[in-house]
């Protein structure tokens, strides 16, 4: 295995573990899995977005400060973090429009 492929394998191993842990969020909420624990929509929303968030600062972080082969798994942190932060913000803007134009 070479460098690069370690780096190509590294960067998606980064955007995997993010993009698993936001689907399984969505997946969580839609199915009701942490009900038994009192969790309702909001608390499967603040999950969301810290896992997007926490994911594109621990990305930064990681591509700023590791050594070679984990500069790659930070780079794949990020960019999924930063698609996450990205679906957040879809998702507001998304409520305030639909929100502006209800007719009360």
């Amino acid at each position: 295995m070479t460098e690069i492929d370690r780096g190509r394998l590294a960067a998606l191993a980064g955007f995997a573990i993010t993009a698993v842990l936001l689907v399984l969020t969505v997946v969580a909420f839609q199915t009701g899995a942490m009900e038994s624990f009192g969790w309702q929509g909001g608390e499967y929303a603040y999950s969301f977005i810290w896992i997007a968030l926490g994911s594109a600062v621990a990305g930064g972080v990681v591509k700023m400060a590791a050594p070679a082969p984990w500069r790659s798994a930070g780079t794949g942190l990020l960019l999924a973090g930063v698609v996450g932060v990205f679906v957040v913000i879809a998702l507001i803007v998304t409520f305030v429009v639909a929100l502006s134009n209800l007719n009360l």
